[in-house]
């Protein structure tokens, strides 16, 4: 009989460490699933807050060139503006020069809640306008925008910056090209003359 109970203790511990591996080996795949679950939601707010929105829109186009233009701006703690603004003209005023126009946006909240979309008049200035490329052919003009803090839906926004690409095709962008080349170099000049030449790259583009 002692010879037996002996053998029953020697059984059952085994038994229970198999028992207990068991039962954490079942347990793994929920934990996992778990963990795996809050990080795809993460990665789906983030993609819903700054995915396709982020596309550059052409607001203006026709066979001498094209305008495209993108937002970028922030509210709260983590949400975000996306969208694009498609200007009406450039003025100066005090010796600056500012783009007049229609601002489109969404605001995003960093869950990936939409809280709506705007369509507002604004008034930004001209931070810089660069050819972005090395060669001395001027068929793009980089022109950034901002920044400027508005109300938008009751939320204080910050527009980091605005930005519109001024590309001209090759051949029949030719006087676009010529007008994309004299801008370059004139944000620390000629405000008036500056404004003047967008305005004409404006007129061409709406032809």
């Amino acid at each position: 009989m002692i010879l037996q109970r002996s053998r029953m203790r020697v059984v059952l511990v085994p038994l229970a460490a198999v028992t207990a591996a068991l039962m954490a080996l079942f347990a793994l795949p929920a934990a996992t699933a778990s963990t795996s679950q809050v990080q795809k939601t993460s990665q789906e707010a983030q993609r819903m807050a700054s995915g396709p929105s982020l596309a550059r829109e052409t607001i203006t186009k026709n066979n001498r060139g094209k305008i495209t233009s993108v937002v970028r701006g922030e509210f709260g703690m983590d949400g975000v503006v996306r969208g694009y603004f498609k200007p009406d003209r450039f003025f100066v005023k005090k010796g600056e020069t500012y783009a007049d126009g229609v601002l489109h946006a969404k605001l995003v909240r960093g869950n990936g809640n939409v809280i709506g979309h705007v369509k507002r008049q604004i008034t930004i200035p001209v931070k810089s306008a660069k050819n972005p490329q090395t060669q001395a052919v001027c068929d793009v003009l980089h022109l950034v925008l901002g920044p400027l803090d508005l109300d938008l839906l009751g939320l204080e926004v910050h527009l980091d910056k605005v930005v519109l690409d001024i590309v001209a095709r090759s051949g029949a962008g030719k006087l676009l090209g010529n007008l994309l080349c004299a801008v370059t170099g004139l944000l620390d000049g000629n405000q008036l003359q500056l404004a003047n030449i967008l305005n004409r790259i404006l007129a061409i583009l709406r032809v």
